[in-house]
């Protein structure tokens, strides 16, 4: 998620969740299976608020925007012995099933961090609350819901360190 060199990686955990990560969104556990079931996924703490990226990375990697719950830390995955890890930036990386494919989670190298794909989880009641990089979104799509919007430059100005 927004791959776009600037080297700024503090706090990029909260990268869909655009800071409501503050606001301790309601949360409920969830669990999902790959398409061939060779990886379940477990996330104790999958916000009913979700967000979505628009980046160019996210884009080329799945095919349209990512849709992704910021899951924190407390993650457990079976089957970790069929998950390739892509490492597609300086500060995160993306998992995928060796078997069949599917796109598993992006990762927070610094803090082991999960977003979770919302399509992973099909039985959760999810609402899309943000759009992050919303200046590389195409004009081709337009979700119908009103969301929160942050363009890469005010996402990566709202975790740059502070002096």
């Amino acid at each position: 998620m927004g791959n776009t060199g600037s080297g700024r990686t503090n706090g990029l955990d909260g990268i869909l969740s655009c800071g409501y990560a503050a606001a301790m969104p309601q949360t409920t556990s969830a669990t999902g299976a790959c398409l061939c079931g060779a990886v379940t996924i477990k996330a104790a703490q999958f916000p009913l608020q979700v967000g979505a990226c628009h980046c160019t990375t996210c884009r080329n990697w799945g095919g349209g925007p990512l849709l992704a719950a910021a899951c924190g830390a407390e993650v457990t995955i079976d089957g970790s012995d069929n998950i390739s890890v892509f490492n597609s930036s300086e500060w995160a990386e993306r998992g995928f099933c060796k078997v069949c494919g599917t796109h598993l989670f992006y990762r927070i190298k610094e803090n082991q961090h999960y977003h979770l794909p919302v399509g992973f989880f099909p039985e959760v009641a999810f609402t899309l609350a943000n759009e992050v990089f919303i200046d590389e979104k195409p004009e081709g799509y337009t979700f119908a819901n009103k969301t929160d919007k942050m363009t890469g430059a005010q996402l990566f100005a709202m975790f740059a360190p502070t002096s």
